[in-house]
């Protein structure tokens, strides 16, 4: 028996990085897992990795910051495993602008992070939400950042959109609660992922600092850590944890 025997598992963002590592790890503990991302090819890896492993697995392609789109695979996720979600694990994001001073900020540098990482964190949770409230049960996993929340970031979209997305699972938890839904929003660090490693390389190229460059690169974590994390707050034995987890 794992420990997500019969949980069902919506998992944004799975296709690289923490997305990748969390379906994996939920799956291998039992879950059914709908996968959503927009990487088709990256989320069949996934998909194929967690079959492989004998885990039960679907993909859905899903802009997070189209409605409609959201929607309508929330319902079909749902359906698909069962008729309800269970656990929402939201970990789609993007990271542009690193190194960039204020000045050198434009609308194609901030728009699609706020985007993607805040209101694509308010459609998820919303179509999930109209499941859980109807179960008056369930978890909402949001993925903020200590960049943005207990300090600042080397991108100021990124920094602003994980202050947002902090500021939403505050707020769900206080709307929610009484539904008996669980909000969190974990703060991951350092993490080698594609999404710290392609904003630390652009980070070079926009200040040239070198030095800054090799040491993040040097000191950057494995995902499987807050993969573990996820894993745990989607469980019931997480049941009197509360608030913002932090994570190296």
């Amino acid at each position: 028996m794992g420990r997500l025997d019969g949980k069902r598992i919506l998992v944004t963002g799975a296709a690289t990085g923490i997305g990748r590592a969390t379906a994996i790890r939920v799956a291998s503990e039992g879950a059914r897992v709908a996968v959503f991302d927009v990487e088709d090819v990256r989320a069949s890896a996934t998909l194929s990795a967690i079959e492989e492993d004998g885990g039960d697995a679907r993909y859905w392609h899903v802009d997070v910051t189209a409605e409609a789109g959201v929607s309508a695979a929330v319902d079909e996720a749902a359906h698909w495993m069962g008729g309800g979600i269970d656990v929402l694990l939201h970990l789609a994001g993007i990271l542009k602008g690193a190194g960039l001073d204020i000045t050198e900020v434009d609308d194609t540098v901030w728009d699609p992070v706020i985007d993607v990482n805040v209101k694509g964190s308010y459609l998820v949770s919303k179509h999930a939400a109209r499941y859980m409230k109807e179960q008056r049960s369930g978890v909402i996993v949001l993925t903020s950042s200590v960049a943005g929340v207990l300090g600042g970031s080397s991108s100021y979209a990124y920094g602003a959109s994980k202050g947002g997305s902090h500021g939403l699972a505050m707020t769900l938890d206080s709307h929610l609660s009484r539904f008996g839904i669980r909000v969190h929003d974990v703060l991951p660090g350092a993490l080698d992922t594609p999404l710290k490693v392609a904003a630390t390389e652009e980070s070079l190229r926009n200040t040239g600092d070198r030095e800054a460059y090799e040491h993040t690169m040097a000191n950057l974590s494995p995902p499987g850590g807050v993969a573990a994390v996820m894993a745990f707050l989607a469980s019931d034995d997480a049941a009197y944890v509360r608030g913002s987890i932090r994570t190296i």
